[in-house]
């Protein structure tokens, strides 16, 4: 287990590339078990390495901080990094993820996908815990996974959400491998479609004969030629089943494919669904995620911020019907916003608030398509609610579904959704 890893860094030249949370664990991690290693640590920003040992590490900052890279013998790639335009022998990347799923592979439940990852994860770890399983939860859900090492027995299961960044660069796949959905998304790191969804499938790639790759029926059959062997997720029959789906706490046609792929993970790794059925009432969904806020001067408000693709907002505007303020946009990644637009050409809204590039983006092309509701641009959270104090009426429905990022002003989803909830409950 944890051997593997030891025996892939004795004796190399390391360098560690990228130095946020990820980069702060590898390094916590080598001078733990390996504390003579040789470790090097680049990071572009030169702040980074404020609280680093200046004489006992190599350190790289600046826009060439990769180049020191032929110099170790192992690179290991945080999650932010992309080398898209690197010259850089690839052959010597690796990452936690590559060498963890090479050390516990037999004991990973790994969850992907560009919407519903952390959803799912969270469900599967729900229902692991609540049925009397030692289990974690670590990886894109912000818990490096080499911190969770000391807590983990032959018996643990790890449940382990996977982002395509992390998945790039491995070599072996989980033994259960859940790939929910592939839409556009982060293509500044990857530059194509092509590029991003191959990445994702690596969750399955690297499979034998043992494993099981929980897909939708889509995606069954596009990767059939991968010769894996296949669960599908959307159509496995729970009518035997006594779900009274109305009851979950979980919302939407999207969650509904979430819960099958979560109860089907779990029946691949042994356990019963029937008996896993009760602790899907006990679950608590996760905040941002088409989470209603509260009623505040009679209009209700929701908070959807981890939407950062139009196929998510899509997803909340067929759950939160009767939505009279659709606030959208943020930082553009390029990618296409013609499934939107043409779904609020047909189904338009009262008001829609836009923002950002990507805000700008979907107005124009609401315009060529002859949209007809009102729409108005907003240049921070204040002036939105501004907007609403103005226009909102008793009873409305006011979402936050930006179909885009927020890292034009925000550090991640999160906070941009915190700082609506805040203003809505001073509304």
């Amino acid at each position: 287990m944890i051997e593997s890893i030891f025996r892939r860094l004795r004796g190399k030249r390391i360098l560690i590339a990228g130095f946020g949370r990820e980069g702060k664990s590898t390094l916590s991690f080598l001078q733990k078990f390996l504390p003579h290693a040789i470790v090097g640590i680049a990071d572009k920003n030169e702040y980074a390495f404020h609280d680093v040992d200046k004489e006992r590490y190599e350190l790289f900052s600046g826009d060439d901080y990769l180049c020191a890279a032929s110099e170790y013998d192992i690179v290991i790639k945080t999650p932010g990094i992309s080398l898209k335009d690197v010259d850089i022998d690839l052959s010597k990347v690796s990452s936690q993820t590559d060498m963890f799923l090479e050390a516990y592979h037999d004991q990973v439940i790994g969850v992907t996908g560009t919407k519903g990852k952390s959803t799912t994860s969270t469900l599967i770890y729900h229902l692991l815990k609540e049925s009397g399983k030692d289990v974690i939860i670590a990886g894109n859900i912000g818990i490096p996974v080499f911190d969770c090492i000391r807590n983990i027995n032959r018996g643990t299961i790890i449940v382990y959400e996977l982002s395509a960044h992390q998945l790039q660069y491995i070599n072996r796949s989980p033994h259960v491998g859940i790939l929910l959905n592939v839409f556009e998304e982060h293509l500044d790191h990857f530059g194509t479609f092509e590029r991003y969804k191959d990445a994702k499938v690596n969750v399955l790639r690297y499979m034998d004969h043992a494993d099981v790759a929980v897909l939708n029926n889509k995606l069954c059959f596009e990767l059939a030629s991968l010769d894996k062997r296949y669960v599908d997720f959307e159509n496995y029959n729970f009518n035997d089943y006594n779900i009274n789906w109305d009851k979950l706490p979980l919302l939407g046609n999207h969650n509904k494919m979430n819960v099958k792929a979560a109860l089907c993970a779990c029946y691949s790794f042994g356990l019963s669904v029937e008996d896993l059925i009760p602790h899907l009432y006990t679950f608590r969904p996760l905040e941002h995620r088409q989470e209603f806020v509260g009623t505040y001067h009679d209009v209700r408000f929701y908070n959807d911020s981890i939407s950062t693709i139009p196929q998510a907002t899509i997803a909340a505007l067929t759950t939160i019907t009767n939505v009279d303020f659709l606030l959208l946009g943020g930082f553009d990644r390029g990618i296409d916003y013609d499934p939107l637009v043409y779904y609020l050409k047909d189904n338009v809204l009262p008001y829609l608030l836009v923002t950002g590039k990507a805000g700008q983006t979907i107005k124009d092309k609401l315009m060529e398509v002859g949209y007809k509701g009102k729409i108005y641009e907003y240049t921070d959270m204040e002036s939105a609610f501004d907007i609403l104090k103005r226009y909102a009426q008793n009873g409305d429905v006011c979402l936050l579904s930006p179909a885009a990022a927020s890292y034009d002003r925000y550090k991640n989803f999160e906070e941009r959704g915190s700082v609506f909830k805040d203003l809505a409950k001073k509304f």
